[in-house]
Order: C-alpha cells, then sequence, then structure tokens
C-alpha cells in the first residue's frame, strides 16, 4: 500500500500544473507551494526553535488560534510555524501576525516530507482536527519529533476502523498523544489499540467565547440596525439564499437583515441582489448612504462575520441546505443567539447536540425557514430563552486549550529533564 500510495502523490504531484488550467483555486494552490521552501528558508534559521501547526483550511486555522496564542505565551522564543493545504485557508491567513511563518503544506511526498522538517526542525508538530498525511507522519516519527492531534474528530466509517485500514491506522503510531472532542472518538481509537487518547474538547469554544471580550463594535452595523429586529446570515451558499429569499421578500418592515456571503464572485452577489424585492445595499456602496432606510445590507468583503453576529437577535448559518459542509455555528452561540441551518448537519456534532437542547433549529425547505423565523421574530420571550441555551452551550464547553497547554508544557519540562540527565 506505501507503494502504491506513493506512485499515486508522485504522479499527482507532477499533473498538478495542469489542473491549475481549469481553476483558479487550484493555480493558487499550484503557485503558493512552489514557493513553500524559499519561504521556509529565507524564514528559519538553523538555531532557531520552532512548533508546527498544520491546519487544512481556514476552519481548522481557527480551531487551533487559541492554542497557538497559548503556546506563543508559554513557549516566547519559539516561531510558529502554520502551513495549510487548502487555498481558502492560506490565501485569507498568510499575512496573520499570529504566526511567524505561513506557508503551504507540500504535497506528501517522501522527498518533500523529509525536506520540509528538516528546513522546519520542529520540536513539537501539532495537527488540527484531521488531515493524516502518511508520508509526513512518517518522517515525523523517523525523526523522533513528538505530534500531538488537536481538537481530533473520528468517525466509525473512516478508513482507520475498517478491515483494511492497517497501513493507515499504522500512520497514527506516530501521535504522541491525542485530544479528541468526543467520548465516540474516544472510543473509536481505543477499539484500535490507542490508549493515549483524552477527550479535551473542541478548541473552537474556547476561541469563540473569547471574542465575548473583544472589541466588536461596528459603526456601520449599528446605523443599518438602527434598534431593530436583525437576522444575520452568514456565509451563505446559493442554496441557503434560496431558503432565505421569499422570506425576506415578505418580511415584516421592522426586520433587517444582514447577509454574508461564503462567495464573493460579483456575479454571485449580483444574483442574489436581483432576487431581493426589498431595498437593499452592499458594504462597498455604503459610503454616503443612510443605512438606516435599508431593509438588507449585504456585507460584500471578509473579516466581519464574527463580529457582525453582536448585532443578531436570530443567527443563520450557510452550508448546510447544501452540501459544502455546515460553517462555524459556535460564532452566533456564543453571543447567546438562537441559529438557524439546513438540513445536512449529520456530521457536525456541535449541531446535533444544540439541536438537542433546542437552541438551533434545522429546516427542509422554505416554508420551515418561514415558520421558524417567523415564531422567532414574533415572541421575544421564545427568541431570548433559545439564545440563552446557546451561550450557556459555548460557555460551559470552554476549556480544551487548557488541557493541551498544561500538556505540552509538561511534556516539554520531562523532555529537557531527560536531555539533561542523558
Amino acid at each position: 500500500m506505501q507503494f502504491l500510495y506513493d506512485i499515486l502523490v508522485n504522479t499527482a504531484e507532477k499533473l498538478l500544473p495542469v489542473s491549475g488550467i481549469f481553476s483558479d483555486k487550484m493555480k493558487l494552490s499550484i503557485e503558493g507551494r512552489k514557493k513553500t521552501f524559499s519561504h521556509l528558508e529565507e524564514q528559519i534559521s538553523d538555531t532557531d526553535r520552532t512548533i508546527w501547526f498544520h491546519t487544512a483550511s481556514l476552519g481548522e486555522y481557527e480551531q487551533a488560534v487559541p492554542v497557538i496564542e497559548a503556546v506563543k505565551d508559554r513557549f516566547p522564543k519559539h516561531k510558529i510555524v502554520v502551513s495549510f493545504f487548502s487555498p481558502s485557508g492560506y490565501e485569507v491567513k498568510k499575512n496573520s501576525a499570529l504566526a511567524d511563518v505561513v506557508v503551504y503544506l507540500p504535497i506528501d511526498t517522501r522527498k518533500n516530507a523529509k525536506k520540509f522538517l528538516d528546513l522546519v526542525h520542529p520540536e513539537w508538530a501539532l495537527f488540527v482536527k484531521y488531515e493524516f498525511w502518511p508520508n509526513f507522519l512518517r518522517e515525523l516519527s523517523r525523526q523522533k519529533i513528538p505530534t500531538v492531534l488537536v481538537s481530533g474528530a473520528f468517525r466509525k466509517d473512516q478508513s482507520f476502523f475498517k478491515s483494511y485500514g492497517g497501513w493507515m491506522r499504522k500512520s497514527l503510531n506516530t501521535f504522541k498523544h491525542f485530544f479528541v472532542q468526543n467520548e465516540h472518538s474516544k472510543e473509536l481509537l481505543n477499539s484500535i489499540g490507542f490508549e493515549n487518547v483524552s477527550v479535551s474538547g473542541d478548541t473552537r469554544f474556547d476561541r469563540v467565547s473569547d471574542q465575548l471580550s473583544q472589541n466588536n463594535a461596528l459603526d456601520f452595523a449599528e446605523e443599518f440596525k438602527n434598534n431593530e429586529l436583525c437576522v444575520v446570515a452568514g456565509s451563505t451558499w446559493p442554496e441557503d439564499e434560496a431558503l432565505l429569499v421569499d422570506y425576506i421578500n415578505s418580511a415584516p418592515e421592522k426586520v433587517k437583515f444582514m447577509i454574508a456571503p461564503h462567495t464573493l464572485k460579483p456575479e454571485k452577489i449580483r444574483s442574489l441582489r436581483e432576487k431581493l424585492e426589498v431595498s437593499t445595499v452592499l458594504f462597498s456602496e455604503k459610503e454616503g448612504k443612510d443605512l438606516k432606510d435599508f431593509r438588507v445590507m449585504i456585507v460584500d468583503t471578509i473579516g466581519l462575520l464574527t463580529r457582525l453576529y453582536s448585532y443578531a437577535d436570530i443567527a443563520y448559518v450557510g452550508g448546510a441546505a447544501g452540501n459544502t459542509g455546515l460553517h462555524n455555528i459556535l460564532e452566533p452561540a456564543t453571543f447567546g443567539v438562537p441559529v438557524i441551518i439546513g438540513k445536512n448537519f449529520s456530521k457536525f456534532p456541535e449541531a446535533i447536540k444544540l439541536q438537542q437542547l433546542a437552541g438551533l433549529f434545522p429546516v427542509a425547505d422554505k416554508k420551515e425557514l418561514s415558520a421558524i423565523l417567523g415564531k422567532l421574530a414574533k415572541d421575544e420571550n421564545f427568541r431570548k430563552s433559545t439564545g440563552m441555551i446557546c451561550g450557556h452551550y459555548v460557555n460551559s464547553n470552554t476549556g480544551a486549550t487548557r488541557i493541551i497547554i498544561n500538556y505540552l508544557a509538561t511534556a516539554s519540562a520531562e523532555n529537557g529533564n531527560r536531555t539533561k540527565r542523558s
């Protein structure tokens, strides 16, 4: 299996430039990966002490943020290296001040893995949630670099837990410790012989909870809302917008909507705006306009959504009306806001749990959406009580970062003592 895998990844690396012809996203990925090694050579010296975080995309990066912040505080002399697999993570965070070096993860060939780790020479490697690249894990093990999984989430349908998954199970031997989100993940790992597992929870709870202590003020949002009821629809895809448009067009005049689409392509924004029959303003065109006079604002920029949720009375979180994957429901929930999503959320345990607690409402069609939005808009007591459920859910699940950083500090100290004794 290793031999076949090596053939596949080496072939894929050679074919990638061709795929860039057909996809802007792939083109970004290809061009970015060409610079990975030169960037590492420029930014990291042989004498630097480093800690490496690997995140697949933007969502996993957000999970990593509280751990990175804690690591920087506990290990101030180390450089932080963050790698991304996806352009949707790298292109947004490549200039982040949180990390010292941000790069694309090279394709998982043996040669790339060795060169990457020789250049980074991390004292710790932290993988976030998933992304188990066999050659990188194999090289980490060969170089005896302690590796930890943060906010791990395992499912029974993954290859590790199948009869044919022995080769992939070997990759997991690299990990010194697994910090997982729930008991189910721990039980799955235990079932294949891994006992070095702790249920720490999801670091995203720490990430979003910290937002409450930040300055979330946005003057334009304050002016637009004008003390009226506001629905914030975040990270919406066309499938989500198809559910929302009819309700928006028929909603009471005192209900306002801020929509932050996931895709900011001009033709997509234009298509959404054409379907809206009420007064609508774009964030990019707001200057000189009396924002309180508009019913809908389309926020055609990035980086504001988390703070926008602080102005929400009701939140709709996109991604689950189609099959692109549910976006972060914890961001609005931390502000004590009831959450509405689409119907496809079976792989998102936090959404399942929040539905069970009656703080989140999945909808299958326009009729269901209209019914729950109407009830939340009209019934203030119902709206506030469901929002309180969401806020309490987030607050009661914080603490994963503290567990992880205590482990790293203790293990580092023990390793230092062993080195001194030897």
